[in-house]
């Protein structure tokens, strides 16, 4: 019997995504100018007001509230009518530095013996349908509400859109998983206000269909555009009005969004969010090498789904355990219980480890807080910072090194495939 299975998204004027933009901007502002910095960020956005909390230990001086209103800017949040602006905002810092007794369990004489930031688990997924080896009705939400963002920055084909913007996708499963139809597309996106509201609703979602639907559509290969059909039920704007919308409409905070930031509700999640921290926490750096396994081992034909798990005790160097579920598609002659071992010897998992493997001292963040920080392109771009306290540096980095399938001969080898 099908099944159906539903994913959102949400754009990076979505007052949470605002948030996580401006934890990220400050982590990366902090790593590009002291690799070691230690910095846990959370950032608060309401009506005209953004505030800056958590803890930082760095050699550096910077100035967060021009950090956070330059991110603010260049997300969109430029107008007097959006009742929140980069340029008009308060920003209000209560950064302090990190607690003695959390740093003493990280720092280790080697750094080889560094520990875990933090407890917990951390889970990593993947599967095979889709090319980036992520749920289906993530990656299509995801597109929808990228396109948005570039339809409203280019303000050509659709001029009256403003930055806050959700997506919903809901797929129809056979009993092999494979999906059958698109069901339903739920779009609520923000906009300008206009004289006559039946034009409006008809404007809106007329645009929605005809120009954002053709343009993510033509993204996928004709596999996927064949789910694209004329029996598709949309929900475009359901409530009827968004012109309230962004921080006014909706305060944020960072870390509110971590079922949108890794499998649209997919495998699991071990609960810890991702921006404003460094590597150190493996809320974050943990989650990203048990995507990389789980992506290697989809992709170097281990399984046609694998959900990875991987737990810490703070301070510990080595992880407390690692669990591997095929969730019965293995094509191995191994149990899971057999692959996690392997996955141990083929994976260093110590915090360092992690670090030095995926590059995670670099400030790479910033591209990872809105659209997924899972299923993205790996690429080497070169960032330009600019302090009043420091200057001005360049660096030429790689993001989202954890999407790289560099690990595939070894796990054919050792998977004797």
């Amino acid at each position: 019997m099908s099944y159906f299975f539903t994913s959102e998204s949400v754009s990076e004027g979505h007052p949470d995504k605002v948030a996580d933009l401006v934890s990220d901007s400050l982590l990366d502002s902090f790593l590009a100018f002291d690799e070691n910095a230690k910095v846990a960020c959370e950032t608060l956005v309401t009506t005209g007001q953004v505030v800056l909390a958590g803890e930082v230990n760095s050699n550096i001086y910077l100035d967060l509230q021009s950090i956070a209103r330059n991110t603010i800017n260049k997300i969109g949040y430029t107008k007097g009518e959006y009742q929140f602006s980069g340029d008009s905002c308060g920003v209000i810092s209560l950064i302090h530095e990190q607690s003695e007794d959390i740093n003493r369990g990280v720092d280790k004489e080697s750094r080889e013996d560094q520990g875990a930031g933090d407890q917990g688990m951390m889970f990593g997924y993947a599967n095979n349908e889709t090319e980036e080896y992520i749920p289906l009705a993530l990656n299509i939400s995801h597109r929808l509400v990228k396109m948005l963002s570039k339809l409203r920055k280019e303000n050509g084909a659709i001029k009256y859109l403003r930055p806050d913007s959700k997506a919903q996708v809901t797929i129809e499963y056979d009993d092999n998983d494979t999906p059958k139809r698109i069901v339903t597309i739920v779009v609520s996106t923000q906009h300008d206000d206009f004289a006559n509201e039946k034009m409006m609703l008809e404007t809106i979602k007329g645009d929605i269909i005809n120009i954002l639907i053709p343009r993510v559509k033509s993204q996928f290969p004709e596999s996927i555009q064949k789910l694209f059909d004329s029996d598709i039920e949309y929900h475009i704007n359901p409530t009827g009005k968004f012109v309230i919308g962004g921080p006014h409409g909706d305060t944020g905070l960072t870390g509110r969004k971590i079922i949108v930031d890794t499998y649209g509700g997919k495998g699991a999640h071990g609960g810890g969010a991702f921006s404003g921290k460094d590597p150190s926490k493996v809320d974050r750096s943990a989650a990203y090498a048990a995507r990389h396994i789980a992506k290697n081992l989809v992709a170097g034909g281990v399984s046609d789904e694998v959900l990875v798990q991987v737990s810490y005790a703070i301070g510990v160097t080595k992880p407390i355990s690692i669990n591997v579920n095929t969730y019965g598609k293995s094509k191995v002659k191994l149990s899971d219980g057999e692959i996690a071992n392997l996955v141990n010897q083929i994976f260093d998992m110590r915090p360092a480890a992690i670090e030095d493997r995926l590059k995670l001292r670099n400030p790479i963040y910033g591209e990872t807080a809105v659209y997924g920080h899972m299923g993205r392109n790996p690429e080497t771009v070169r960032k330009t910072f600019h302090s009043n306290y420091n200057g001005t540096i360049e660096k030429t980095v790689e993001l989202f090194t954890w999407e790289k399938l560099d690990y595939l001969e070894r796990i054919k080898s050792a998977f004797s495939l």
